[in-house]
Order: C-alpha cells, then sequence, then structure tokens
C-alpha cells in the first residue's frame, strides 16, 4: 500500500471513531448507554439494522462465494422482506410497549425468570462466537497487506472496537452506522465500475454476463426440493424466513437497533426501509464477486488465492505436484483467453471452467495432505486478492476502509447487545436488582470490555470454515429456531406456560445440535426445524402436563 492509500485508510476510520465518541460523550444511565435515549429516526434505524448485519465478512466473503459458486446465494435472503413484514407487525409493538432495554425481558413477563435466562445464554453464546469472527475478518485482510502476525492484527482490531463501543455505547454505534454505510456504498460502487473498466476492449457489461452465464454463474434460482443442495428457492423462503425472523426479531445485536427509535412508526419504517434495500445489495454485491470472475478468465490469477498458503504448500511439496498442477492452469488459462477472444464463441467453454475448477480442487487437496492444518479454502481471499492487486492507489485505501467500517460497525453492535443483555438479564436481574445510574453505565462498560476480550480470544484461534459468511450463519442456525419458537409461544400460543417452554427449549436445542453435528440438513433448514421443536415439544408437555384446569380455563377465555 502507498501512502495515499494509509492517510485515506487510516483518516476514514479515525474520523468515524472520533466522531461518534464526541457525539456520545455524556450518558449517565442504562437509558443513554443502551438505547441512546430512545430518540433515534428512522432512517437511523434503517443503516443501523443494515450495518449491524453487513460485517466485513459480507463484503470479504460474498464476492469470493459468487466466483466460487456463482449468485445462487442470493436466494438466502429471499425470506427477510417477509420476516421483516412480521416483526413489524407482532414484535415491535410488543417491545415498545413494554419498554424493555432487552428481548429477553419480555420472556419473563409471559413466562419466568428462567425462560428468560436460558434464552439469554443461547444468545450471549451464538453471539459471542459470531462477534469473534467478525474480527477475524478484517484481521486476515490487515495481516496480509503488512504481513503481520494474524493473532496480533486480531488483538489490535479488537481492542480498537472495544475501545470506541465502551465509550460510546449504543448512541455511538447508530451515529457511526450512518457514516459506515456512506464508506461500504461508495466503495462497493467504485469496486463495480473499476471492475468494468478493467475488462478487455469489446467486452462489455452485457458480454461479462454472458460469460459468467457460461460459467454457469448466474444461475440465481433453484425450485429444486433438493435437501442436498444448500442454497434454494424454497429454503431461503421458508428457512431463510424463520432465520431473518429470529435474527432481526430476537437477537438483541438487532433488537436494540429499533429499541432505540423514538417510536414504534421509526422502527417500523426503519425495518422496512432495510427490507426493500437488503436483497438487492446482496444480489450487487455477489454481482461484484461474478464480475471479479470475469475479469479473471481475462487476467493472470493464482491456482489457489491465498497466496501465502500456496507459498508455504509449494516447499512442503517435495514431489513438485502443485508445480505441476499450475503449469496445466497456466496452459489452460492461455486456451480460455484465445477461446473468448474468438468473436463471442463459448463452444467448448463450460469444459474449460470445469477442468479449472477441477485442477483448484486437486490443488486444495495437495496443501492438505503436505500440510494438514492448513486452511484449504480460499473463498475470502477471491476479493481481497483481486483489490490488492488491481485498485488504483487512493481508491485502494477507501476500499480497504469500506472493509473496516463493516467490521466496526457490526461487531460495535454485538460487542453493544452482548453488553446489555449481560448487564440487564443476567447481572442486574439475578445479582444486583438495584443497580441504577452512573453506577450501571460503568458495570455495562465493564461487560463490553470483557465480551470483547472473549470475542478476541475466539478470533484468536478461529479458522476459516468454508468460508466466513457460511459459518457466521451457520452458528446462528443451530441456536436460532430455539430461540425463536420460545418468542412465537409466548406471542401466539397463550395457554403454553414457562415449564412447558423451558423443558421444550432445552429439548429441542440438544436434538438441534445432534441434527447439525450428523450433518442431517442444510443448516437453513434447521432454523425452521428449531422452532417447531419448540411449539410442537412445549404443547405435548402442557397438553399431559399437570396443569390441565388452567389449560382448559385459558382455552375457553
Amino acid at each position: 500500500m502507498l501512502s495515499i492509500d494509509w492517510i485515506v485508510l487510516l483518516g476514514t476510520i479515525g474520523f468515524i471513531i472520533s466522531y461518534g465518541i464526541w457525539k456520545t460523550r455524556k450518558q449517565n444511565n442504562l437509558n443513554d448507554y443502551f438505547l441512546g435515549g430512545a430518540e433515534a429516526k428512522w432512517w437511523t434505524v434503517g443503516l443501523s439494522v443494515m450495518a449491524t448485519q453487513a460485517s466485513a465478512i459480507t463484503f470479504l466473503s460474498t464476492p469470493g462465494q459468487a466466483f466460487h459458486d456463482g449468485m445462487g446465494f442470493v436466494q438466502f435472503y429471499f425470506g427477510l422482506p417477509i420476516a421483516m413484514i412480521l416483526i413489524c407487525i407482532f414484535f415491535v409493538p410488543i417491545y415498545k410497549r413494554l419498554k424493555v432495554f432487552t428481548a429477553y425481558e419480555y420472556l419473563e413477563q409471559r413466562f419466568d425468570r428462567n425462560t428468560r435466562v436460558y434464552t439469554a445464554i443461547l444468545f450471549l453464546i451464538q453471539r459471542g462466537l459470531a462477534a469473534g469472527i467478525t474480527i477475524y475478518a478484517p484481521a486476515i485482510i490487515l495481516s496480509t497487506i503488512l504481513g503481520w502476525n494474524l493473532k496480533l492484527t486480531v488483538v489490535i482490531i479488537g481492542l480498537l472496537v472495544i475501545i470506541y463501543t465502551t465509550l460510546g455505547g449504543t448512541k455511538a454505534v447508530n451515529v457511526t452506522h450512518k457514516q459506515q454505510m456512506a464508506v461500504i456504498f461508495l466503495g462497493l460502487f467504485l469496486a463495480f465500475f473499476i471492475l468494468l473498466g478493467k475488462l478487455p476492449d469489446g467486452i462489455n457489461f452485457q458480454n461479462a454476463l454472458q460469460i459468467a452465464g457460461q460459467g454457469g454463474k448466474m444461475n440465481v434460482l433453484d425450485f429444486s426440493f433438493d435437501l442436498n443442495n444448500r442454497y434454494t428457492f424454497w429454503s431461503g423462503i421458508i428457512g431463510g424466513t424463520f432465520l431473518a425472523l429470529s435474527y432481526f426479531g430476537t437477537d438483541q445485536s438487532q433488537v436494540q437497533r429499533y429499541l432505540s427509535s423514538a417510536s414504534i412508526k421509526e422502527s417500523r419504517y426503519g425495518l422496512l426501509f432495510n427490507a426493500a434495500l437488503k436483497v438487492p445489495l446482496q444480489f450487487f454485491i455477489l454481482l461484484i464477486g461474478v464480475m471479479v470472475f470475469v475479469f479473471y478468465q481475462f487476467n493472470a490469477a493464482p491456482v489457489f488465492f491465498n497466496t501465502q498458503t500456496l507459498e508455504e504448500a509449494k516447499v512442503l511439496d517435495k514431489e513438485g505436484r502443485i508445480q505441476d498442477l499450475e503449469a496445466q492452469y497456466i496452459g489452460l488459462i492461455e486456451e480460455r483467453k484465445t477461446l473468448l477472444n474468438q468473436a463471442n464463441s463459448y463452444t467448448g467453454y463450460s469444459t474449460l471452467v470445469a477442468k479449472e475448477r477441477m485442477i483448484r480442487d486437486e490443488v486444495k487437496t495437495v496443501i492438505e495432505q503436505v500440510s494438514p492444518t492448513a486452511v484449504v479454502n480460499d473463498k475470502d481471499y477471491v476479493f481481497l486478492y483481486f483489490i490488492l492487486n488491481n485498485i488504483p492507489k487512493g481508491i485502494l485505501g477507501l476500499l480497504l476502509a469500506m472493509i473496516f467500517s463493516a467490521a466496526m460497525s457490526s461487531t460495535a453492535a454485538e460487542l453493544n447487545a452482548l453488553a446489555s443483555t449481560t448487564t440487564i438479564d443476567i447481572y442486574k436481574r439475578n445479582f444486583n436488582p438495584g443497580l441504577s445510574g452512573e453506577r450501571s453505565v460503568w458495570v455495562s462498560k465493564g461487560f463490553t470490555i470483557f465480551w470483547g476480550c472473549v470475542a478476541i480470544l475466539f478470533a484468536s484461534f478461529g479458522t476459516l470454515f468454508e468460508n466466513l459468511i457460511q459459518f457466521v450463519n451457520i452458528i446462528g442456525s443451530i441456536f436460532y429456531g430455539t430461540i425463536l419458537g420460545i418468542f412465537l409461544c409466548g406471542f401466539f400460543l397463550p395457554f403454553i406456560r414457562a415449564r412447558a417452554v423451558l423443558i421444550s427449549g432445552l429439548i429441542s436445542e440438544a436434538i438441534i445440535i445432534y441434527l447439525w453435528w450428523i450433518d442431517l440438513v442444510p443448516f437453513l433448514w434447521l432454523n425452521l426445524i428449531g422452532s417447531l421443536l419448540v411449539i410442537v415439544i412445549a404443547t405435548i408437555i402442557q397438553l399431559i402436563g399437570p396443569n390441565k384446569k388452567e389449560l382448559a380455563t385459558l382455552a375457553s377465555s
């Protein structure tokens, strides 16, 4: 990186952090620290909800996902608009009417303290792990650029986020989200138009889409019912709806964003704004990945995008298998370029794409054999490799600022939510009911630091799992179904009482973990299965339990 890139990167990040801290320097109670005084407007809510979800993982991993597997991943988001509408109708009015700090406070009013604590703990486990991954993603970038030790980079980035989240609380998160999203949108559009400008003469956007289509990257919709296929229209509409319902409706990192709004109307407008924009945004990010694929049909690309791991494997590969595969790969590139330059003739092109994929897979196999501890997935390095090697000076700094802004926005919201849940649902409720005033703010800041350290620790020992964006969604899907099922029992099944829902929550979570462990179904379906398990088991327990008289009274009322 050149000096101008460092100036743009550090200047952008420094301004966002300083502005957030300055705007939120006076906070004397929990309402200010966790809800920002409950005065946010709809556009602040909408951008904050989007920024919380759009972590560095989104911009680091999603283009790589499209590069390897095409546009089908967008189906994952098809259920989101449906979920947003349902949350606006059912969830938001209840939360705002009860004036809660966390979503889990509602569960004690509806069931009992044990249900509240159990659900809060499920949230803390999965969100604590996810926070570590959102720190790990930008650490990959900085360690790759500077050659720093990855664990040291994780600690530096984690401490940076901890500082401004601890000092500013929810209001700092909301305030900075607007600037961060502005940087993110600018960076995305610049990356897209730079990609188009770097395509060869005679290859316009329409030609690029044709090449991507011939390469199997433009298959957006899959209406099959094949459970072995992770992303289909049906898994997105059904499983994705339940995942989004749980994430946006019961995950404190999101609920806290719209609890900070000035009114129910502001919350609803903010969520609907996100519903309208999220799917097109994800489609656009995937399209950038597809354009990176087209770019590398005409330009040299490594056979494995994590070049550091590739070079280390070459040293260990005494038989020279990787060099032989690279030679085959280079020959394939030249054959492909010749074919594509023949007046839009694509005969045989799909065969060459399949051969390229086979060579890449063989390289991964060799890397795994010579270095068993190496990460053999390189999806998260595709877009990073492109921007580091092809983006003009100055613009590179802005694109890196985009990724770091996304990292800070999501991680800060997660730490803020982890602190609020720990303070309100665990510590204040069970150990110090009289906690209030400035002391409560200091306790909350202490928990923010604690969870920041937990996230750093997890990120330090984390590794790639297929790719980061899938890893985060898998973690969520293991827990979200159970959490959502408990809330749905509370909202819509008034005859179910505390004992039944708590037992069903424990049983359901054990079943979901087992289903994930044996890999019976794609992870998106775990959200639907978990929710249904809680509802069905709770209903059965309530029907056969000792409270039949109470049940009959409720049913007749």
